[in-house]
Formats: C-alpha cells, sequence, structure tokens
C-alpha cells in the first residue's frame, strides 16, 4: 500500500539565510529535481521579497510550507516581555508571509530557542512551559485569522529541554487547545528522542500537519540507519496527506554549519543529496 503524500525539499540544503537572489536558481532546481514543494526557511524576513517568491512558486508549480528560524532574541519562553514579543511580530511577519504565498502551514520549534538546553527546577520548566502555551495560543489565533496552522516541531534533548517527543508536544497542542495549532515531526530528532517511530506518528495522529526526514545522521534518506519501514506503516496507518519534506543543511554556509554541527558534506554535492534522497523516497513510500 502507497501513501498519497507530496515531496518537499528545504531551502537549507543549499542556502542560509534565504533571500530573494536565490529564489530563481532554487525554485527552478527543486522542480526540476522532481520534488512537488519547497520548504522556505525565513531566517530574515527583510531579505526576502514577497512577489519575486509568489511569482516563482507559481512559475515552477510548487507547493510550499514556511519554516521559521527562532533564536534567543525570538523565545516565548523568555523571562523578558520583549523578547516574547519579538518572537510574537517574526511569527506574524511569517504568517503574512504564508498568506501572500498561498501558503497553508507555519512550521518550526516556535515555543523556545533553538539551543536552549538546561537543567532547571521543575517550577521553572513548568513557568516556561505555561508561556510556552499562552503565547502560542497568541500565535493560533493570529494563524486562524489567515487561515493558516501551526505545525509546531519537537527538537532533541540537545536542542530543547522543553518539547522534545512526541508524547511532549501533543500535550502542548492539547494545552494549547487551538484548532489552529498542529503538529510538526522531524525524523532526525525522532531518531534520538523516539523509542519507536511508527508509535510516535501514530501518536501525532490527525494533528500530524508537517514531516521532515534525513537520516539519522543528517544524511540524505536512504543512506542510514532510519527503520523506514516505521515511517511508512504510521503514515499508513494515520492516513497521512501531507508533505514530507527533505530537511538537512550545507555545509558550505560556515555560521549554519556550525550551528547544526555539520562538520563534512553528507554526499557529492547538495543537488546529489537532494536527488538521491528523493529517488528513495519515491521508490520507498510509492510502492
Amino acid at each position: 500500500m502507497s501513501v498519497n503524500i507530496k515531496y518537499g525539499a528545504s531551502t537549507w540544503l543549499w542556502t542560509s539565510p534565504f533571500q530573494t537572489s536565490s529564489v530563481e536558481e532554487l525554485f527552478s532546481k527543486i522542480s526540476a529535481l522532481g520534488f512537488d514543494a519547497v520548504e522556505i526557511a525565513v531566517e530574515d524576513p527583510s531579505l526576502v521579497d514577497v512577489e519575486t517568491v509568489r511569482l516563482a512558486l507559481q512559475k515552477y508549480k510548487l507547493k510550499a510550507v514556511v519554516c521559521g528560524a527562532f533564536s534567543a532574541s525570538r523565545d516565548l519562553t523568555s523571562e523578558d516581555p520583549d523578547v516574547r514579543q519579538n518572537c510574537l511580530k517574526y511569527i506574524e511577519t511569517c504568517l503574512d508571509l504564508c498568506v501572500s504565498w498561498g501558503v497553508s502551514i507555519f512550521a518550526g520549534p516556535m515555543y523556545s530557542a533553538v539551543g536552549k538546553a538546561r537543567m532547571v527546577p521543575p517550577e521553572q520548566r513548568e513557568k516556561e512551559w505555561q508561556l510556552a502555551v499562552f503565547n502560542l495560543q497568541i500565535a493560533a489565533e493570529m494563524a486562524e485569522s489567515r487561515g493558516v496552522r501551526l505545525a509546531i516541531e519537537p527538537l532533541n534533548r540537545f536542542e530543547s529541554d522543553l518539547v522534545n517527543t512526541a508524547e511532549d508536544v501533543l500535550r502542548l497542542v492539547k494545552d494549547i487547545n487551538h484548532p489552529s495549532a498542529g503538529i510538526l515531526l522531524d525524523g532526525f530528532h525522532m531518531a534520538i528522542e523516539e523509542r519507536n517511530i511508527e508509535t510516535a506518528i501514530k501518536l501525532a495522529g490527525d494533528q500530524l500537519l508537517h514531516l521532515q526526514v534525513s537520516e539519522n545522521y543528517r544524511g540524505s534518506p536512504g543512506t542510514g540507519q532510519t527503520p523506514w519501514a516505521a515511517y511508512k506503516a504510521g503514515l499508513e496507518a494515520i492516513n497521512y496527506q501531507g508533505i514530507v519534506s527533505i530537511e538537512s543543511f550545507t555545509p558550505a554556509n560556515q555560521d549554519l554549519a556550525a550551528a547544526v554541527c555539520i562538520w563534512r558534506p553528507f554526499a557529492d554535492s547538495q543537488d546529489d543529496f537532494a536527488r538521491e534522497g528523493l529517488e528513495f523516497l519515491k521508490s520507498h513510500f510509492n510502492k
């Protein structure tokens, strides 16, 4: 039994930060490689011309997902209200980009800053959890008014101390208690945190809005230890109809490579990475 999914590629495979000058080359490449969709990683909205992206999506017949980047200055659990407000403003800007580009999903670990991983007392953890819930309720209202849904992503323990597993993010979504709040699962993080991939996908169920994949070592799908049969079984069980997007990062950008701890290339070229990964995913899921 095959699954009815679309295949996407993250702009982070080739470039960082995403900006107007790279749109034509990237989108034409992603389309030519055979992808149905592009996951647009918006690190700095000021670098992106809205109309250029809209026209390129139309020209190359690509669906899109917008993915956010959450640094220490964009942290909904910060003790500093200005930092929390800055994050909400960034989310709102990204949601407006979604509207302009006809995108229905804004994705990412938007509850906290990436890399915020500490041992803190339970009382502090609960305080930050409640801050995440409160502020994501605001974000969900902003999303609903624009016809967009939030796909909230758990991160592994080395990148977050708040939301690590499908169980964690499902609890967060339930606490937010808003129809615009859903789930993104990322295979790299699941390889570290989940006991069973199929079970994690089934747990997310109809709240799963988006799925990112790579190998356990962030390499191209099909080249590592990932239990792909478990992915297929899980997606079939929940009748997943969304996008499966290859997400990894280019080692060519030193700042990005350092942030995600990629010290070597994982393929002869990033084009090969994407091409071979897509071929594997189609051969696995489409049979």
